[in-house]
């Protein structure tokens, strides 16, 4: 009984940075309706920025350009003897120009980035958040190091002592954290109870138009909060740096146990998600004990599930769980173009890639098969996200699964090619059902929500699970034969990347592409356009609102399925590396700079994708990430229907332009031979 309550404990120093993390969701949430993805990762950054400012007193550069720090104090004079010489900041004048910079950090942010979007559709502000969230793991990797090296500070700010309470022995640093997020819990209820500015951002959170005809500003509501919900997360991660040690993945990726946190308190009450952030950190520091207790169970996170289920529960129980919010205006979605001549398109696309692959070199044909496989991967989201409006971040996390599972009927089960890509596409549907059959109550963010934290608990629970993946050795890929040929990509030298796999995937995107067009141009799809438009509207003229989107789940999840069996033929040496959660936001990404509603969207991510067709032969570096979560967040703002939407705005005007009439220039004029007006005499 006593190692339960240690390891509970032990706990409240995770569950008390949780329940900080999702105090500022609520706030930033309350304040302009976004759910902000990237919360702990500004967290993340501040933490870093505190740590190099006791270590070296220097800042973060958060910009992309200039040098990667800024110095604040000189270097003292050094000789050999004492080359560690150096002017620091103390721990509370660090503290403090941290939480400055915070709040500068969260001002500019709202005002560049979510201001602009205040009106715009769901969709717009989940990829807005998501180019912040990749942008700030880029540009922390690229300031701290490319493997994102453990913040180490050089103290602890809380008490670390070891004390004896109910028996057991625990650090004081844990319940001191869990302290302090208590009273900035009490005060926050107070402030947004008692006081004037509470009051505003209540009455702008209910009804953005009703505050404005109060007098209330809801932009200067709105960057008031960002800025103290900016500086809760940096405060939260310095906390909780001493206590274990962070990086910039896992910490970023503390938001989900956060937003299951916030959920739980329906993104209004205060108190209930502190408390829920402190029994979610205590329970996952039980779970961990109750798995060293039985060796039988898989060596996985077993804690990561923890917020996939309650969060699924809650949107199961309540429907619903983000409160709506009355905005100024409300936006539309892309526009999802009819397709045309879509045979004429795929049969000219795919013969002129065939061709290449029979003609160019090793490295372009790898290219051409990398820009394949991903847009297959790519076709699932249009499917869902862009026709529906169904909002899901796991599509890597499915033909992950369908990728291994593979592997495992083909060398386990001698199931040959194409069946067992076949089966594992079924496999994917399922896993895929299983995720949206509790989401389909919910669209929008709330699916955004669900499928994250499913996303997450994939990657912890199956793909990390070595008899299924093979752990840190991966698996090994079989080539895929048909009746005796050899289709695999794998050859000696200048051979590689053969033309006969890069064949065989250019075919399957034909077909999934036809299947995705025919779809489009269906009594499904346009089902599929009016639950996306307004799912009352649509439900109000005979639509099954539930089994249409569960059908466009299946289809989508197949899509990511068959896309996933092509990535690990295309890999000999399968990682599950290959499918994390930042894979899949990346793609995510590149489909809505591509153009999230259309088919040449998924063609266009496939071209941008890292080592297709568009970087052939490079590796992304750290500044294409940035740069591709800022372009992200510039499509999001000013072109929602990303670069083919523009090609198809273009070319509707050059039609549009050629349509017009001549003018008109054979009118004769009437001979003047009196005047037109009775001259006076």
């Amino acid at each position: 009984m006593s190692s339960h309550l240690q390891y509970l404990l032990l706990g409240t120093g995770a569950g008390a940075v949780i329940a900080a993390l999702a105090l500022g969701i609520v706030l930033t949430y309350r304040a302009s309706g976004v759910v902000n993805f990237a919360h702990a990762a500004m967290g993340m950054f501040l933490a870093y920025t505190y740590g190099t400012l006791r270590q070296s007193a220097e800042v973060l550069n958060p910009v992309l350009i200039g040098p990667s720090r800024i110095r604040l104090l000189p270097s003292c004079a050094t000789d050999i003897a004492d080359a560690t010489c150096t002017y620091r900041f103390s721990p509370a004048t660090a503290f403090a120009i941290t939480m400055v910079l915070a709040a500068l950090y969260g001002l500019v942010i709202y005002v560049l980035a979510f201001r602009p979007l205040r009106s715009a559709p769901t969709l717009a502000k989940v990829v807005a958040s998501l180019g912040l969230f990749l942008y700030l793991l880029a540009i922390a990797n690229m300031r701290i190091g490319s493997q994102g090296a453990a913040l180490s500070l050089p103290e602890n700010l809380l008490p670390s002592s070891v004390v004896r309470l109910l028996g057991v022995d625990i650090q004081q640093d844990r319940l001191w954290l869990a302290l302090v997020v208590i009273v900035v819990t009490a005060l926050l209820a107070a402030l947004y109870r008692f006081t004037r500015f509470g009051l505003a951002t209540r009455a702008a959170a209910e009804s953005e138009k009703g505050a404005v005809l109060l007098g209330i500003s809801p932009d200067r509501v709105a960057a008031i909060n960002w800025m103290l919900g900016t500086m809760l997360a940096g405060a939260a991660v310095i906390l909780f740096a001493p206590i274990t040690s962070i990086n910039p993945a896992t910490t970023s990726l503390l938001f989900v146990p956060a937003l299951a946190a916030a959920l739980i308190g329906r993104f209004r009450s205060f108190v209930v998600t502190a408390a829920a952030g402190l029994a979610i950190g205590m329970l996952q520091s039980e779970i961990a004990n109750v798995h060293g207790t039985f060796s039988w169970l898989p060596q996985v996170n077993w804690q990561a599930g923890l917020p996939f289920l309650i969060i699924i529960a809650t949107m199961a129980i309540r429907g619903d769980a983000l409160p709506v919010r009355g905005t100024l205006g409300h936006g539309h979605f892309p526009t999802s173009p009819s397709p045309r001549r879509v045979a004429r398109w795929i049969a000219v696309l795919s013969a002129t890639g065939i061709v290449a692959l029979l003609t160019l070199d090793s490295t372009w044909r790898g290219a051409i098969i990398v820009s394949s496989t991903t847009a297959v991967i790519a076709l699932s989201v249009v499917v869902l996200t862009g026709y529906v409006g169904q909002i899901s971040l796991m599509p890597m996390a499915l033909a992950g699964i369908s990728a291994f599972a593979m592997v495992r009927f083909t060398t386990d089960w001698q199931i040959p090619f194409p069946l067992a890509p076949l089966l594992a596409g079924f496999l994917a549907v399922a896993i895929g059902l299983i995720v949206g059959l509790p989401a389909v109550r919910v669209r929008g963010m709330n699916l955004a929500i669900a499928t994250l934290a499913a996303a997450t608990a994939i990657e912890e629970l199956i793909l990390k699970w070595s008899w299924f993946t093979g752990g840190d050795q991966g698996s090994t890929v079989a080539p895929p034969t048909l009746f005796g040929l050899d289709l695999g990509i794998s050859a000696t030298g200048t051979a590689n990347n053969r033309a006969a796999f890069g064949i065989v995937c250019i075919v399957v995107l034909a077909l999934v592409a036809l299947l995705v067009a025919n779809l489009r141009r269906s009594p499904t799809g346009l089902h599929w356009l009016g639950v996306r438009a307004n799912e009352r509207a649509a439900a109000s003229v005979g639509t099954d609102t539930t089994r249409t989107k569960l059908m466009a789940f299946a289809v989508s999840s197949f899509i990511a399925g068959i896309g996933g069996a092509l990535y690990a033929y295309g890999h000999p040496n399968l990682s599950a590396g290959s499918f994390t959660i930042f894979a899949s936001l990346a793609l995510i990404a590149l489909v809505y700079l591509g153009g999230i509603a259309s088919i040449a969207g998924a063609i266009v991510a496939g071209v941008l994708a890292e080592g297709g067709i568009a970087s052939a032969g490079q590796t992304g570096s750290q500044t294409q990430f940035a740069i591709s979560g800022l372009a992200l967040i510039a499509v999001a703002i000013l072109y929602p229907n990303g670069i083919s939407g523009g090609l198809y705005a273009l070319r509707d005007r050059v039609r549009l332009r050629w349509a017009r009439p001549a003018p008109e220039s054979t009118a004769v004029e009437p001979p003047r031979t009196a005047p037109l007006v009775a001259e006076r005499p």
